[in-house]
Protein backbone atom coordinates (compact mmCIF):
# COMPACT_ATOMS: atom_id res chain seq x y z
CA UNK A 1 0.00 0.00 0.00
CA UNK A 2 1.07 3.49 -1.09
CA UNK A 3 0.01 7.02 -0.30
CA UNK A 4 0.83 9.90 -2.84
CA UNK A 5 2.40 12.08 -0.02
CA UNK A 6 3.76 15.21 -0.75
CA UNK A 7 7.43 15.77 -0.55
CA UNK A 8 7.15 18.48 2.46
CA UNK A 9 5.67 15.39 4.62
CA UNK A 10 7.77 12.86 2.71
CA UNK A 11 10.59 14.86 3.97
CA UNK A 12 9.56 15.44 7.88
CA UNK A 13 8.96 11.65 8.25
CA UNK A 14 12.56 11.06 6.70
CA UNK A 15 13.92 13.55 8.92
CA UNK A 16 12.70 12.21 12.32
CA UNK A 17 13.31 8.43 11.28
CA UNK A 18 16.83 9.41 10.76
CA UNK A 19 17.22 10.86 13.98
CA UNK A 20 15.68 8.30 15.88
CA UNK A 21 12.16 8.78 16.55
CA UNK A 22 9.22 7.04 15.41
CA UNK A 23 7.37 9.14 12.93
CA UNK A 24 3.93 8.37 11.19
CA UNK A 25 1.28 10.02 9.38
CA UNK A 26 -1.95 10.35 11.31
CA UNK A 27 -6.07 11.05 11.12
CA UNK A 28 -7.93 13.11 8.11
CA UNK A 29 -4.74 12.45 5.94
CA UNK A 30 -4.46 8.65 6.37
CA UNK A 31 -8.23 7.93 6.15
CA UNK A 32 -8.75 10.52 3.07
CA UNK A 33 -5.92 8.77 1.36
CA UNK A 34 -7.65 5.29 2.10
CA UNK A 35 -10.50 7.09 0.39
CA UNK A 36 -8.25 7.87 -2.78
CA UNK A 37 -9.37 11.78 -1.96
CA UNK A 38 -6.53 14.46 -1.61
CA UNK A 39 -6.08 15.17 1.74
CA UNK A 40 -6.22 19.02 3.15
CA UNK A 41 -3.69 18.79 5.40
CA UNK A 42 -0.70 16.59 6.57
CA UNK A 43 -0.57 16.17 10.34
CA UNK A 44 2.17 13.54 12.14
CA UNK A 45 2.39 12.11 15.30
CA UNK A 46 5.50 11.14 16.81
CA UNK A 47 7.77 10.05 19.85
CA UNK A 48 10.09 12.90 19.73
CA UNK A 49 9.10 15.41 22.17
CA UNK A 50 8.16 19.07 21.32
CA UNK A 51 11.86 19.90 21.66
CA UNK A 52 13.29 17.14 19.84
CA UNK A 53 11.36 17.95 16.97
CA UNK A 54 12.30 21.69 16.85
CA UNK A 55 15.90 20.77 17.14
CA UNK A 56 15.26 18.14 14.36
CA UNK A 57 13.68 20.84 12.34
CA UNK A 58 15.68 23.85 13.57
CA UNK A 59 16.44 25.23 10.02
CA UNK A 60 12.87 25.38 9.29
CA UNK A 61 10.80 28.04 10.16
CA UNK A 62 8.84 27.15 13.48
CA UNK A 63 5.13 27.82 14.79
CA UNK A 64 5.49 26.47 18.61
CA UNK A 65 2.03 28.62 19.90
CA UNK A 66 1.00 24.54 20.33
CA UNK A 67 3.95 23.02 22.05
CA UNK A 68 2.28 22.96 25.79
CA UNK A 69 -0.01 20.70 24.00
CA UNK A 70 2.83 18.78 22.11
CA UNK A 71 2.56 19.95 18.64
CA UNK A 72 5.42 21.94 16.59
CA UNK A 73 4.56 23.31 13.15
CA UNK A 74 7.02 23.29 10.52
CA UNK A 75 6.76 25.34 7.49
CA UNK A 76 8.08 23.44 4.77
CA UNK A 77 8.33 25.54 1.51
CA UNK A 78 4.23 25.45 0.56
CA UNK A 79 2.81 23.31 2.78
CA UNK A 80 3.04 23.39 6.50
CA UNK A 81 3.80 20.22 8.44
CA UNK A 82 2.31 19.78 12.55
CA UNK A 83 4.19 17.15 14.47
CA UNK A 84 2.63 16.13 17.63
CA UNK A 85 4.22 14.10 20.32
CA UNK A 86 2.51 10.81 21.28
CA UNK A 87 0.14 12.02 24.23
CA UNK A 88 -2.48 10.93 26.77
CA UNK A 89 -5.37 13.20 27.57
CA UNK A 90 -5.80 14.06 30.74
CA UNK A 91 -9.56 14.72 32.50
CA UNK A 92 -11.48 16.91 30.39
CA UNK A 93 -13.16 19.99 31.56
CA UNK A 94 -16.38 21.83 29.96
CA UNK A 95 -17.31 18.77 27.90
CA UNK A 96 -14.80 20.11 25.55
CA UNK A 97 -10.87 20.31 26.43
CA UNK A 98 -8.41 18.10 28.38
CA UNK A 99 -7.24 20.07 31.72
CA UNK A 100 -3.82 18.23 30.84
CA UNK A 101 -1.65 16.19 28.64
CA UNK A 102 1.23 13.78 29.34
CA UNK A 103 3.15 12.65 26.40
CA UNK A 104 4.07 9.05 25.52
CA UNK A 105 5.84 6.77 23.86
CA UNK A 106 3.36 4.48 22.54
CA UNK A 107 1.44 5.27 19.46
CA UNK A 108 -1.66 2.81 20.79
CA UNK A 109 -2.13 5.05 23.45
CA UNK A 110 -2.26 8.52 21.20
CA UNK A 111 -4.24 6.51 19.10
CA UNK A 112 -6.87 5.17 21.61
CA UNK A 113 -7.74 8.93 22.65
CA UNK A 114 -8.61 9.88 19.26
CA UNK A 115 -12.65 10.77 18.01
CA UNK A 116 -13.45 8.08 15.66
CA UNK A 117 -11.83 4.94 14.04
CA UNK A 118 -11.63 6.02 10.76
CA UNK A 119 -9.37 8.92 12.40
CA UNK A 120 -7.25 6.64 14.52
CA UNK A 121 -4.92 5.05 11.98
CA UNK A 122 -1.23 5.86 11.09
CA UNK A 123 0.80 5.24 8.09
CA UNK A 124 4.79 5.14 7.96
CA UNK A 125 4.59 2.74 5.17
CA UNK A 126 3.08 0.53 6.52
CA UNK A 127 -0.73 0.71 8.25
CA UNK A 128 -1.41 1.04 11.87
CA UNK A 129 -5.05 0.33 12.83
CA UNK A 130 -5.83 -0.82 16.21
CA UNK A 131 -9.22 -0.33 16.32
CA UNK A 132 -10.49 -1.17 13.11
CA UNK A 133 -10.64 2.07 11.18
CA UNK A 134 -9.60 0.81 7.47
CA UNK A 135 -12.95 -1.84 7.85
CA UNK A 136 -14.96 1.09 8.93
CA UNK A 137 -14.15 2.77 6.00
CA UNK A 138 -15.10 0.29 3.83
CA UNK A 139 -18.39 -0.44 5.36
CA UNK A 140 -19.13 3.15 5.38
CA UNK A 141 -19.19 3.71 9.47
CA UNK A 142 -18.68 6.06 11.71
CA UNK A 143 -17.86 4.20 15.28
CA UNK A 144 -16.33 6.08 18.06
CA UNK A 145 -13.58 5.41 19.30
CA UNK A 146 -13.60 2.58 22.65
CA UNK A 147 -16.81 3.56 24.65
CA UNK A 148 -19.25 6.23 22.48
CA UNK A 149 -20.51 7.78 25.94
CA UNK A 150 -17.42 8.41 27.65
CA UNK A 151 -15.97 9.86 23.85
CA UNK A 152 -18.59 12.38 23.62
CA UNK A 153 -18.53 13.43 27.16
CA UNK A 154 -15.07 14.08 26.76
CA UNK A 155 -15.46 16.43 24.18
CA UNK A 156 -19.47 17.49 22.53
CA UNK A 157 -18.41 18.65 19.79
CA UNK A 158 -17.52 15.28 18.55
CA UNK A 159 -21.16 14.74 18.46
CA UNK A 160 -21.71 16.88 15.65
CA UNK A 161 -18.10 15.98 13.65
CA UNK A 162 -19.75 12.32 13.53
CA UNK A 163 -23.11 13.85 12.02
CA UNK A 164 -20.55 16.11 9.74
CA UNK A 165 -18.64 13.04 8.80
CA UNK A 166 -21.31 11.24 7.69
CA UNK A 167 -23.00 13.74 5.93
CA UNK A 168 -19.58 14.61 4.13
CA UNK A 169 -19.10 11.04 3.22
CA UNK A 170 -22.09 9.24 2.77
CA UNK A 171 -21.41 7.00 5.60
CA UNK A 172 -23.96 5.54 8.43
CA UNK A 173 -23.43 6.26 12.05
CA UNK A 174 -22.63 2.79 13.91
CA UNK A 175 -25.47 1.72 16.17
CA UNK A 176 -23.92 2.23 19.38
CA UNK A 177 -22.27 5.49 18.69
CA UNK A 178 -25.92 6.53 16.97
CA UNK A 179 -27.55 5.69 20.34
CA UNK A 180 -25.18 7.94 22.26
CA UNK A 181 -25.38 10.95 20.16
CA UNK A 182 -28.66 11.32 20.81
CA UNK A 183 -28.48 10.51 24.32
CA UNK A 184 -25.96 13.31 25.03
CA UNK A 185 -27.20 15.94 22.38
CA UNK A 186 -27.60 18.09 25.51
CA UNK A 187 -24.10 18.61 25.52
CA UNK A 188 -24.38 20.98 22.70
CA UNK A 189 -25.66 23.54 24.91
CA UNK A 190 -22.10 23.75 26.41
CA UNK A 191 -19.79 24.70 23.42
CA UNK A 192 -19.51 27.81 22.12
CA UNK A 193 -22.22 28.96 19.74
CA UNK A 194 -19.91 29.63 16.91
CA UNK A 195 -18.11 26.54 17.20
CA UNK A 196 -21.45 25.14 16.42
CA UNK A 197 -22.17 27.08 14.02
CA UNK A 198 -19.42 26.67 12.00
CA UNK A 199 -19.32 22.51 12.08
CA UNK A 200 -23.28 22.59 11.37
CA UNK A 201 -22.23 24.82 8.11
CA UNK A 202 -19.97 22.15 7.13
CA UNK A 203 -22.18 19.61 8.16
CA UNK A 204 -24.78 20.95 6.11
CA UNK A 205 -22.79 21.06 2.75
CA UNK A 206 -22.26 17.25 2.81
CA UNK A 207 -23.79 15.28 0.19
CA UNK A 208 -25.53 13.34 2.70
CA UNK A 209 -26.51 16.40 4.72
CA UNK A 210 -30.73 16.08 4.14
CA UNK A 211 -30.22 11.89 5.63
CA UNK A 212 -28.37 13.05 8.48
CA UNK A 213 -30.83 15.75 9.37
CA UNK A 214 -33.83 13.36 8.62
CA UNK A 215 -32.57 10.54 11.05
CA UNK A 216 -30.85 13.23 13.59
CA UNK A 217 -33.40 16.11 13.56
CA UNK A 218 -33.55 15.64 17.74
CA UNK A 219 -29.75 16.85 17.64
CA UNK A 220 -30.07 19.85 15.37
CA UNK A 221 -33.17 20.80 17.73
CA UNK A 222 -30.40 21.28 20.56
CA UNK A 223 -29.78 24.54 19.04
CA UNK A 224 -32.74 24.83 16.16
CA UNK A 225 -35.08 24.52 18.18
CA UNK A 226 -37.05 26.32 15.58
CA UNK A 227 -36.92 23.07 13.60
CA UNK A 228 -39.39 21.03 15.90
CA UNK A 229 -42.93 22.16 14.85
CA UNK A 230 -42.04 21.87 11.22
CA UNK A 231 -42.09 18.54 11.37
CA UNK A 232 -45.50 16.44 10.48
CA UNK A 233 -46.97 19.59 9.95
CA UNK A 234 -49.58 18.93 6.78
CA UNK A 235 -49.74 22.01 4.37
CA UNK A 236 -52.97 20.70 3.33
CA UNK A 237 -52.26 22.10 -0.16
CA UNK A 238 -52.17 20.42 -3.69
CA UNK A 239 -49.35 22.16 -4.37
CA UNK A 240 -47.59 20.12 -1.70
CA UNK A 241 -46.99 16.62 -1.00
CA UNK A 242 -44.61 16.62 1.97
CA UNK A 243 -44.77 18.20 5.10
CA UNK A 244 -42.63 20.98 6.12
CA UNK A 245 -40.00 19.05 7.53
CA UNK A 246 -39.84 16.56 4.51
CA UNK A 247 -40.49 19.57 1.79
CA UNK A 248 -37.36 21.29 3.73
CA UNK A 249 -35.31 18.37 3.40
CA UNK A 250 -36.21 18.10 -0.05
CA UNK A 251 -34.84 21.36 -1.04
CA UNK A 252 -32.15 20.83 0.83
CA UNK A 253 -31.26 18.21 -1.20
CA UNK A 254 -31.69 20.22 -4.90
CA UNK A 255 -29.19 22.62 -3.67
CA UNK A 256 -24.93 22.92 -4.28
CA UNK A 257 -22.95 22.34 -1.17
CA UNK A 258 -22.90 26.19 -0.75
CA UNK A 259 -23.11 27.05 3.08
CA UNK A 260 -25.10 30.07 2.62
CA UNK A 261 -27.58 28.22 0.27
CA UNK A 262 -27.63 25.07 1.98
CA UNK A 263 -28.81 27.42 5.45
CA UNK A 264 -31.03 29.36 3.42
CA UNK A 265 -32.73 25.92 2.17
CA UNK A 266 -32.83 24.73 6.02
CA UNK A 267 -34.63 27.96 7.11
CA UNK A 268 -36.92 29.00 4.25
CA UNK A 269 -39.94 28.03 5.31
CA UNK A 270 -39.13 28.26 9.21
CA UNK A 271 -41.41 30.78 9.39
CA UNK A 272 -44.74 28.57 8.33
CA UNK A 273 -45.52 26.72 11.63
CA UNK A 274 -46.11 30.13 12.96
CA UNK A 275 -48.13 31.54 9.79
CA UNK A 276 -50.54 28.54 9.45
CA UNK A 277 -54.33 28.83 8.91
CA UNK A 278 -57.01 26.49 7.03
CA UNK A 279 -59.62 28.42 5.57
CA UNK A 280 -63.07 27.06 5.15
CA UNK A 281 -62.41 24.50 2.54
CA UNK A 282 -59.87 22.85 4.08
CA UNK A 283 -56.79 24.75 2.47
CA UNK A 284 -53.97 25.40 4.18
CA UNK A 285 -52.25 28.77 3.89
CA UNK A 286 -48.84 30.50 5.32
CA UNK A 287 -49.73 34.18 4.99
CA UNK A 288 -46.67 36.16 6.02
CA UNK A 289 -43.93 33.00 6.64
CA UNK A 290 -41.48 35.03 4.07
CA UNK A 291 -40.76 37.94 6.75
CA UNK A 292 -41.64 35.62 9.92
CA UNK A 293 -39.17 33.09 8.57
CA UNK A 294 -36.34 35.88 7.20
CA UNK A 295 -37.21 37.50 11.10
CA UNK A 296 -36.49 33.86 12.70
CA UNK A 297 -33.50 33.53 10.36
CA UNK A 298 -31.89 36.38 11.81
CA UNK A 299 -31.95 35.43 14.89
CA UNK A 300 -30.29 32.39 14.34
CA UNK A 301 -27.27 34.40 12.85
CA UNK A 302 -27.12 36.01 15.71
CA UNK A 303 -27.77 32.90 18.02
CA UNK A 304 -25.31 31.11 15.98
CA UNK A 305 -22.35 33.89 15.73
CA UNK A 306 -22.71 33.53 11.95
CA UNK A 307 -20.73 36.16 9.89
CA UNK A 308 -22.32 39.32 9.27
CA UNK A 309 -22.04 38.36 5.51
CA UNK A 310 -23.75 34.88 5.85
CA UNK A 311 -26.22 36.24 8.18
CA UNK A 312 -27.60 38.87 5.93
CA UNK A 313 -27.28 36.80 2.73
CA UNK A 314 -29.06 33.69 4.67
CA UNK A 315 -31.95 36.51 5.65
CA UNK A 316 -32.48 37.95 2.30
CA UNK A 317 -32.88 34.50 0.65
CA UNK A 318 -35.53 33.41 3.29
CA UNK A 319 -37.19 36.53 2.74
CA UNK A 320 -37.95 36.39 -1.13
CA UNK A 321 -37.26 32.71 -1.61
CA UNK A 322 -40.91 32.49 -2.93
CA UNK A 323 -41.88 36.05 -4.19
CA UNK A 324 -38.93 36.45 -6.87
CA UNK A 325 -39.87 33.60 -9.37
CA UNK A 326 -39.85 36.10 -12.38
CA UNK A 327 -39.04 36.75 -15.52
CA UNK A 328 -38.66 40.07 -17.78
CA UNK A 329 -35.29 41.80 -18.55
CA UNK A 330 -36.68 44.78 -16.80
CA UNK A 331 -37.16 42.70 -13.71
CA UNK A 332 -34.21 41.03 -13.77
CA UNK A 333 -31.87 43.80 -13.47
CA UNK A 334 -33.87 45.44 -11.30
CA UNK A 335 -33.13 41.98 -8.46
CA UNK A 336 -29.99 42.53 -9.56
CA UNK A 337 -29.47 45.72 -8.66
CA UNK A 338 -31.21 45.13 -5.22
CA UNK A 339 -29.25 41.84 -4.28
CA UNK A 340 -26.19 42.07 -6.58
CA UNK A 341 -25.09 39.04 -8.73
CA UNK A 342 -23.82 36.27 -6.86
CA UNK A 343 -26.94 36.66 -4.69
CA UNK A 344 -29.02 36.63 -7.36
CA UNK A 345 -28.08 33.28 -8.51
CA UNK A 346 -27.93 32.06 -5.04
CA UNK A 347 -31.45 32.98 -5.33
CA UNK A 348 -32.69 31.47 -8.18
CA UNK A 349 -31.19 28.40 -7.08
CA UNK A 350 -33.39 28.50 -3.65
CA UNK A 351 -36.53 29.53 -6.13
CA UNK A 352 -35.49 25.84 -8.23
CA UNK A 353 -34.92 23.99 -5.28
CA UNK A 354 -37.62 24.89 -3.76
CA UNK A 355 -40.26 24.19 -6.89
CA UNK A 356 -38.42 20.93 -7.48
CA UNK A 357 -39.52 19.89 -3.84
CA UNK A 358 -43.10 20.44 -4.45
CA UNK A 359 -45.44 18.53 -5.87
CA UNK A 360 -46.21 18.18 -9.77
CA UNK A 361 -49.19 20.68 -9.72
CA UNK A 362 -46.38 23.36 -8.96
CA UNK A 363 -43.65 22.85 -11.65
CA UNK A 364 -45.07 25.22 -13.98
CA UNK A 365 -42.94 27.60 -12.21
CA UNK A 366 -40.12 26.07 -13.36
CA UNK A 367 -40.61 27.59 -16.82
CA UNK A 368 -40.55 30.76 -15.06
CA UNK A 369 -37.30 30.08 -13.40
CA UNK A 370 -35.73 28.80 -16.75
CA UNK A 371 -36.87 32.22 -18.41
CA UNK A 372 -35.43 34.20 -15.82
CA UNK A 373 -31.88 32.24 -15.41
CA UNK A 374 -32.01 32.87 -19.62
CA UNK A 375 -32.96 36.59 -19.50
CA UNK A 376 -29.74 36.77 -17.23
CA UNK A 377 -27.22 35.09 -19.51
CA UNK A 378 -28.64 37.55 -22.07
CA UNK A 379 -27.99 40.16 -19.37
CA UNK A 380 -24.33 39.23 -18.46
CA UNK A 381 -23.34 38.52 -22.57
CA UNK A 382 -24.22 41.91 -23.03
CA UNK A 383 -22.92 43.55 -19.75
CA UNK A 384 -26.17 45.31 -19.33
CA UNK A 385 -26.12 48.20 -16.60
CA UNK A 386 -27.81 47.16 -13.00
CA UNK A 387 -25.54 49.48 -10.96
CA UNK A 388 -24.46 53.38 -10.79
CA UNK A 389 -20.99 52.17 -11.21
CA UNK A 390 -21.74 50.78 -14.54
CA UNK A 391 -23.91 53.80 -15.80
CA UNK A 392 -21.97 55.95 -18.69
CA UNK A 393 -22.22 59.04 -16.37
CA UNK A 394 -21.40 60.28 -13.45
CA UNK A 395 -22.19 62.90 -10.72
CA UNK A 396 -19.66 64.85 -12.35
CA UNK A 397 -21.02 65.03 -15.39
CA UNK A 398 -24.53 66.55 -13.77
CA UNK A 399 -23.21 69.65 -12.11
CA UNK A 400 -25.34 72.20 -12.72
CA UNK A 401 -28.09 69.75 -12.76
CA UNK A 402 -28.35 68.37 -8.96
CA UNK A 403 -26.41 69.21 -5.99
CA UNK A 404 -26.43 66.94 -2.60
CA UNK A 405 -29.17 64.53 -2.03
CA UNK A 406 -30.91 65.77 -5.15
CA UNK A 407 -27.96 64.86 -7.07
CA UNK A 408 -28.55 61.22 -5.75
CA UNK A 409 -32.20 60.62 -6.82
CA UNK A 410 -30.70 62.03 -10.30
CA UNK A 411 -28.70 59.44 -10.72
CA UNK A 412 -31.52 57.01 -9.57
CA UNK A 413 -33.70 58.25 -12.01
CA UNK A 414 -31.14 57.49 -14.66
CA UNK A 415 -30.59 54.21 -13.89
CA UNK A 416 -33.91 53.54 -13.42
CA UNK A 417 -34.66 54.63 -16.79
CA UNK A 418 -31.54 52.23 -18.47
CA UNK A 419 -33.00 49.35 -16.18
CA UNK A 420 -36.67 49.63 -17.67
CA UNK A 421 -35.32 50.21 -21.27
CA UNK A 422 -36.78 53.80 -21.49
CA UNK A 423 -33.04 54.70 -22.32
CA UNK A 424 -29.62 53.39 -23.76
CA UNK A 425 -27.17 53.60 -21.10
CA UNK A 426 -25.06 56.04 -23.62
CA UNK A 427 -23.51 59.72 -22.06
CA UNK A 428 -25.87 61.61 -24.67
CA UNK A 429 -29.15 60.22 -24.23
CA UNK A 430 -28.23 59.89 -20.60
CA UNK A 431 -27.23 63.92 -20.30
CA UNK A 432 -30.66 65.10 -22.53
CA UNK A 433 -32.81 62.51 -20.14
CA UNK A 434 -30.75 64.01 -16.69
CA UNK A 435 -31.72 67.71 -18.33
CA UNK A 436 -35.28 66.95 -18.63
CA UNK A 437 -35.52 65.74 -15.12
CA UNK A 438 -33.82 68.08 -13.64
CA UNK A 439 -36.22 70.82 -14.89
CA UNK A 440 -39.27 68.99 -14.38
CA UNK A 441 -37.99 68.80 -10.24
CA UNK A 442 -37.35 72.37 -10.34
CA UNK A 443 -40.94 73.28 -11.49
CA UNK A 444 -42.55 70.81 -9.32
Amino acid sequence: MTFPVPPQARQALDALHGAGFEAYLVGGCVRDSLLGTQPHDWDIATSALPGQTAAVFSGLPLCRAGEKHGTVTVCFPGLPVEITTFRLDGQYQDHRRPQSVAFSRSLREDLARRDFTINAMAWDGGLADPFGGRADLAAGLVRCVGDPQKRLEEDSLRILRGLRFAAVLGFRLEKGTAQAMLEKKGLLRSLAAERVGEEFLRLLCGKNAAQVLREYRPVAEEFLPELAPMAGLDQKSPYHCFDVWEHTLHTLENTGPDPVLRLAALLHDVGKPACFTVDSAGRGHFYGHQAKGAEMAAAIGRRLRLSRETAGQVETLVRYHDVSAVCGKPRVLRWLNRLGLPLYQKLLALNRADALAHSPAAFRRLAVLEQAEKELEEILRENACFTLAQLAVKGGDLQGMAEGPALGRLLRQLLEAVMDGACPNEREALLALAGRLAAEASHS
